[in-house]
């Protein structure tokens, strides 16, 4: 089941896209582009390279669109 703000995000990727780059620099073009659409691979992205939950890194995407 889609969450709250995977739905929020679905088919605007590119703002996704650029909020994530704001919010952590660290991620890379390539691993954006890997994770094309994919907002569950995105959010293991995150994870992995920020150590943050789940929940955590959608609050942060949340936070900016309120």
């Amino acid at each position: 089941m889609a969450t709250g703000t995977q739905q929020k995000w679905q088919g605007r990727w590119e703002q996704l896209r650029g909020r994530v780059k704001s919010l952590w620099g660290n991620i890379t073009d390539n691993e954006l582009t890997e994770a094309e659409g994919d907002y569950e691979r995105l959010l293991g992205v995150l994870h992995e390279k920020t150590g943050k939950t789940r929940e955590q890194i959608e609050e942060m995407l949340d936070e900016e669109t309120k």
